[in-house]
């Protein structure tokens, strides 16, 4: 099933990203943990593809084993970091044998302490979602910063490259992580402006480790607000205590954004079931009336 018949219900949905693990050893275990989010039955799953395309056959496995198991849809992401069109026609010829319909076009992550040229063939996600387009009846989707990309000059300048991809055949958008509401409609406000009119989805990061702020922090330079650092403060060193206030406090901001009209949410669920399946009790009754 595509995402976009998905979106286009008038039922909300709740999906689960999960990530590949970066050994083959490690598999069992990553599976485990998808297979346990995909027994929840959200309305679909996606998995990232690891940095230079490092993860591709585990990217790809995974994403066919939630489909086959347990009939959820899945979103396989493919980068363009030390892509070349060749290598991404052949990843996109294994996903079609692997049923997989749906993917997710990024810039994608740098690999660490890489030497050489990294964005050659596709220097842009607009670039990689055109020949996307062209190789297959692909559903694709792209990803949005909205407190700008770290490699954009200012906020015009992101949206133009929002443009670019949605004109390349982007037909929807999945927030990076972001902490405070308000620039999420802030953001969705800018973007209707420049008139981008795909279904745009909120990415939310459940933060139950005391650790994970500064790496969120690191990743996508999003804002903190200080409500959220009294509550990492008072409780973030308790590991018991941080997963539920960090369960809480994304339930929250779910819980305002589905009051506010936002009919789709996509939980960033690292690959714990205790947490996605903590996110999905507290929303049971509110999903069944949206």
């Amino acid at each position: 099933m595509k995402i976009t018949d998905i979106l286009g219900q008038e039922k909300a949905s709740l999906s689960f990203e999960v990530f590949p693990p970066k050994k083959d050893t490690d598999f069992a275990n990553v599976e485990a943990a998808a297979l346990g989010i995909a027994a929840l039955k959200p309305n679909y799953m996606s998995v990232t593809y690891g940095a230079g395309g490092s993860t591709k056959g585990n990217t790809i496995q995974l994403a066919r084993g939630i489909q086959e198991k347990y009939g959820v849809p899945t979103i396989a992401h493919l980068t363009c970091v030390c892509a070349d069109r060749e290598g991404i026609k052949a990843a996109l010829a294994e996903m079609k044998s692997a049923g997989i319909e749906n993917i997710l076009a990024l810039r994608g992550d740098v690999p660490k302490d890489y030497e050489g040229e990294v964005f050659t063939d596709f220097p842009h996600a607009s670039e990689l979602v055109k020949l996307i387009k062209e190789c297959g009846d692909f559903c694709v989707g792209g990803a949005c910063y909205p407190e700008v990309h770290p490699d954009s000059a200012n906020k015009k300048a992101d949206i133009d490259g929002l443009k670019k991809k949605v004109e390349a055949g982007c037909e929807y958008l999945t927030t990076q992580m972001f902490f405070d509401n308000n620039i999420f409609f802030n953001f969705m406000y800018r973007v209707r402006e420049a008139g981008i009119n795909v279904p745009i989805i909120p990415g939310i990061m459940p933060i139950t480790r005391k650790v994970q702020v500064k790496n969120a922090v690191k990743l996508s330079g999003c804002n903190v607000p200080e409500r959220f650092k009294t509550i990492v403060d008072r409780f973030g060193d308790s590991e018991e205590a941080m997963k539920q206030a960090g369960i809480a406090y994304a339930t929250d901001q779910i819980i305002d954004l589905l009051a506010n009209g936002v009919k789709n949410i996509h939980v960033y669920s690292m690959n714990k079931p205790e947490i996605a399946a903590g996110i999905q009790k507290n929303l049971s009754e509110i999903l069944k009336v949206i």
